[in-house]
């Protein structure tokens, strides 16, 4: 008889899919916290405590902290700032465009999710109009990901969703080297899931199957820099960015956002979709 390596399948059973919804709602209750915290004058560090105090309440622990050398519960991406930014103490300015990323582990199973904040300048109303924009052609892009994920036998539809949306609305740049991913017992899992189209199919569209989708939008080029403290990755063109992600599970009846109160029924039901509660 061969003898092979064993695979763990990217498919979760209808147990474990229920096990992930209270890591989704921690992770939810985090970017809720942060979203009306969010002001000029507050620091990013700030946020990070107002996070972590969110995961904590509703059970969880950051599962950011569990990144070897990451001290805390958000990334804070301000600006040209891309991914993986570190919350400093310098307070938020009129004009800032900050993305927010956070995460929680309940029992093992985590979350993952993000939202782009726009902090207005009304002595800039341009400069105003254009990160507002840059965050509203980010999150619908993440909408209609999730929206292709409803209907789609394979997973790399979702990019293919994505990327019409950001062409058809947009001159932005696609992040290429930042893209989402399975979802589980471990933050960061097979399969990658891409936000423009790929020359293979990708895995089946089936139920069990639980993704991170992540589109990370540039208003100018798609290349990037890692910063000297080996986290903080730049835009290499000093282009804003934004970035809005959610865990999203695959089950029976439909489809359900793990990191919206909702189940993502505000953000779906302009594309015609109803996500369906986990059983």
């Amino acid at each position: 008889m061969a003898r092979g390596l064993l695979r763990r399948s990217i498919y979760k059973s209808p147990a474990q899919l229920r096990l992930m919804q209270a890591p989704g709602a921690a992770t939810a209750a985090a970017l809720a916290a942060m979203a009306t915290a969010v002001r000029p004058g507050i620091t990013p560090l700030e946020l990070d405590a107002i996070a972590e105090q969110a995961v904590r309440d509703a059970g969880g622990a950051p599962n950011f902290m569990l990144e070897p050398g990451y001290r805390h519960t958000i990334c804070a991406n301000v600006n040209e700032h891309v991914v993986h930014g570190i919350p400093d103490d310098r307070p938020l300015e009129p004009g800032d465009i900050v993305a927010l990323d956070a995460g929680a582990v309940v029992d093992g199973w985590h979350g993952d999710a993000a939202i782009t904040a726009v902090l207005p300048d009304a002595s800039r109303p341009d400069r105003t109009d254009a990160i507002e924009r840059l965050s509203h052609v980010t999150e619908q892009a993440m909408w209609r990901g999730i929206a292709r994920l409803a209907t789609a036998s394979h997973l790399n539809e979702v990019g293919e969703a994505v990327a019409a949306y950001v062409h058809a609305n947009s001159d932005f740049g696609i992040l290429e080297d930042y893209i989402g991913h399975g979802i589980g017992r471990r933050m960061h899992e097979d399969p990658p899931v891409f936000n423009v189209p790929v020359n293979r199919r990708g895995p089946e569209v089936k139920p069990g199957l639980v993704v991170a989708i992540e589109p990370i939008i540039s208003a100018g080029g798609i290349d990037t820099v890692v910063e000297d403290d080996d986290w903080t990755v730049t835009m290499a063109d000093g282009s804003l960015s934004a970035q809005w992600e959610h865990s999203v599970a695959v089950h029976a009846d439909g489809i359900w956002v793990l990191t919206a109160p909702d189940g993502g029924a505000a953000g779906l039901a302009p594309l015609g979709v109803t996500p369906v509660p986990i059983p």
